[in-house]
């Protein structure tokens, strides 16, 4: 059962683009219904899609509390099995219903009929603490929610629940374990690509990508960084494979690079589209081009719980592999969301962090 405490809960609204963050208090009584959890954020990371909506390339349904990736603290809970006061957690980005077809039958509880988005929800659905630009989170019954090992720190954890859970879905998505890829991006997306298909074994794993302070950080994530702004880049991988690689990851979201993904390609690869999900997205391809290649393309969107729990399971596994906390800034205060805001869209850092 609740305790149904009360919580004394900060937050971030956002309005509309051009109109500055307004900091707001709520006093909350946990009144929690079955499955239920309050969750005091420890530390938030700022998504690019939150970018987008700032600055008005999206849209959401406002006002709202922005923020989906973070790292929590429970300390209310009602009938949640495993779970208790005090634990460490992340949860899914999305809360699904469990009935409906895609989460019975397809396999995509991240396209369920009643689907709920954490950071996307007006302050005007349900208890209005659904973003992690805040103190508090209520995180529903149908949010898969996953313990944090010791191990893992805050900030290799925060970004967790959506880049990281969605690159171990798209490497799921290979019909065959890669010898050969190549990441089209090296963004916080391809640098978690680069880091999990080395540790799946894949022995050639090539980066592409323009700005050449993310090379060092791509070799620390076991990839080779190619130069993309070179003309020769592409011949380069070509030359190096022979007939191309077993699989391309497309996390960039720029359409011109689809042409590049499937020359890249050996016959009977996979492409992986992750990056393009923006209405600017018309591939500029032919079909003769992926039937006479006998070309595998598959989308992915967001991921299902079970991504989730294996990510938790690869920071674990690789804390002294991998450098996950230079990814992330040290953490700004939750009243100067604007400055972090404004330091995220420096491109400097992978991910800027929030601290309540």
């Amino acid at each position: 059962m609740s305790n149904q405490i009360v919580v004394q809960t900060q937050f971030q609204i956002f309005e509309k683009t051009g109109k500055p963050f307004q900091l707001e208090n709520k006093e909350f009584q946990s009144d929690l219904k079955s499955g239920e959890a309050l969750v005091k954020i420890i530390l938030s990371t700022i998504c690019g899609s939150d970018l987008h909506t700032i600055e008005g390339k999206r849209k959401e349904d406002t006002p709202c509390v922005l923020g989906h990736e973070a790292v929590g603290e429970i300390i209310d809970i009602n009938s949640r099995e495993g779970f208790a006061i005090g634990d460490r957690v992340t949860w899914t980005i999305a809360n699904s219903c469990g009935k409906c077809p895609s989460c019975t039958e397809y396999g995509l509880p991240e396209k369920c009929d009643e689907l709920f988005k954490y950071g996307h929800a007006s302050i005007h659905n349900g208890s209005g603490l659904n973003g992690c630009y805040a103190t508090h989170i209520l995180i529903r019954k149908g949010t898969h929610m996953v313990k944090v090992p010791d191990t893992v720190s805050h900030a290799a954890v925060a970004p967790a629940n959506c880049a990281l859970a969605t690159m171990v879905n798209a490497v799921l998505q290979t019909t065959a374990k890669p010898k050969r890829a190549v990441v089209q991006g090296g963004g916080l997306l391809g640098v978690y690509a680069c880091g999990l298909l080395k540790e799946m074994g894949v022995s050639q794993i090539y980066c592409l990508e323009v700005n050449e302070s993310r090379f060092q950080m791509i070799k620390d994530f076991g990839a080779i960084p190619v130069d993309a702004k070179n003309d020769n880049a592409i011949q380069s991988i070509l030359d190096a494979t022979n007939d191309g690689v077993d699989a391309v990851f497309e996390v960039a979201g720029i359409k011109q690079l689809v042409p590049q993904g499937l020359q890249l390609l050996r016959p009977g690869g996979d492409y992986i589209l992750v990056g393009l999900v923006h209405p600017d997205s018309d591939l500029g391809i032919t079909a003769e081009q992926i039937i006479r290649k006998c070309i595998h393309i598959k989308g992915v969107h967001n991921y299902a719980p079970w991504h989730l729990d294996e990510s938790v399971a690869f920071l674990e596994r690789n804390q002294g592999v991998f450098p996950f906390e230079k990814l992330v800034s040290p953490p700004y205060k939750l009243e100067d969301i604007g400055a972090a805001v404004h330091e995220a869209q420096k491109q400097k850092w992978m991910r800027v962090s929030v601290k309540p």
